[in-house]
């Protein structure tokens, strides 16, 4: 079960080939369960331009399951991550790569990615990268 951020359905959706878009129609071919979070839904979707490939978009992602954050301790746990990368040296770019990989650890998912944030957070917490 593995989430697959923003940075591989960008790519998915532009027809990129690269290792990422193909290691998720290879996701799709074996029928893993491919998750989403609102969060990567509002960054897919802010994307488009046009209306069609909005709504296009929306239709697919609206079929995927959800996992979304509770509050208030995802939000807690996520700004422990910044923090934490912080006090080591390390700092994330984009705060919302922290959310999202505390709701990848918290509902114990893998995660497709293709953003260094995310092998820099999984180099001090327990985020497993797929």
């Amino acid at each position: 079960m593995v989430i697959v951020d923003t940075s591989v359905w960008i790519d998915f959706f532009n027809g990129k080939e690269n290792e990422y878009v193909y290691k998720l129609e290879n996701l799709k071919e074996k029928d893993i369960d491919i998750f989403i979070t609102g969060i990567i839904v509002t960054e897919i979707l802010s994307g488009f331009k046009e209306e069609r490939d909005i709504k296009l978009t929306t239709e697919l992602l609206k079929n995927l399951p959800v996992v979304n954050p509770v509050y208030p301790e995802t939000y807690i746990k996520a700004a422990s991550i910044y923090q934490t990368g912080r006090k080591k040296g390390i700092t994330v770019r984009k705060i919302v790569d922290c959310l999202i990989a505390q709701i990848t650890i918290e509902n114990n998912l893998l995660l497709l990615h293709k953003d260094e944030d995310f092998n820099q957070i999984a180099s001090f917490t327990e985020l497993k990268i797929y």
